[in-house]
């Protein structure tokens, strides 16, 4: 049986007892049934598993005793930033959620011309809890033990002209630029649009603050499909994928 892997923010040490609660408690309680002495695997993003066992349930918390820490390296080598052209309904939660398990270090939700997306204020942070936590859920199911950061949305011209990064890389359908595969690249940030994709103008300050036009071939791929055939490209060219 797998064990499940759950991402806390307390600090955690070997031989010491935690407590879980909220929705934490309620999910390993209720929705998988877990009994006291099921063993669990808890990470804070220190890049250390711990693996613990379950003491006690109450009504609303777990409490769980940490037998043993151990380092565990599943994060690529490539430090990729997202910048993530804002987009309604589903698609951004699963762009972010397939993003994390292709590895992504960061990702940086934008405000563009044709962002059909307005947030601000309680919503906009509500917005972004509900994105850190689509990250976090999708490390807990991959494996990896450092949730990548998403930043608060920030505006397409202020991004990109802030941006300092080793490569930088805007997809566009029918560019004729490939990935440059002769170099070995350890940071690289792309620009993936909304549904509408980039203006003319956003294009330009692309191309202004250094961004590389590339294309991923003959057919124009959704917003939510865009960051995975990208992501997946940059790691096999630079990261951990290997064929």
């Amino acid at each position: 049986m797998r064990i499940s892997r759950i991402y806390t923010e307390q600090p955690l040490k070997q031989e010491s007892q935690i407590k879980l609660d909220g929705q934490q408690a309620h999910y390993l309680s209720k929705v998988l049934r877990l009994k006291a002495n099921a063993e669990l695997i808890l990470f804070n993003g220190d890049g250390n598993e711990y693996k613990s066992l379950i003491t006690q349930i109450d009504k609303h918390s777990i409490t769980l005793e940490i037998q043993n820490a151990s380092l565990a390296n599943s994060e690529s080598p490539l430090h990729s930033i997202l910048g993530l052209g804002l987009s309604r309904g589903e698609r951004m939660d699963i762009a972010i959620q397939k993003s994390t398990e292709l590895g992504v270090t960061e990702i940086v939700p934008l405000f563009t011309e044709f962002s059909e997306v307005k947030l601000q204020g309680e919503r906009l942070q509500k917005k972004l809890l509900h994105w850190q936590q689509i990250a976090i859920s999708a490390c807990e199911q991959s494996g990896r033990n450092q949730p990548p950061k998403v930043h608060s949305p920030l505006t397409f011209s202020n991004w990109c002209s802030a941006l300092d990064c080793e490569l930088k890389i805007i997809f566009e359908p029918g560019a004729d630029q490939t990935l440059p595969r002769e170099k070995k690249i350890a940071q690289v940030a792309l620009l993936v649009g909304p549904e509408g994709g980039f203006s003319k103008q956003e294009l330009d300050i692309a191309a202004n603050n250094g961004f590389n036009a590339v294309g991923l071939g003959p057919r124009i791929l959704r917003t939510e499909t865009a960051p995975i055939a990208a992501l997946t490209s940059l790691q096999l060219l630079w990261g951990d994928f290997s064929i």
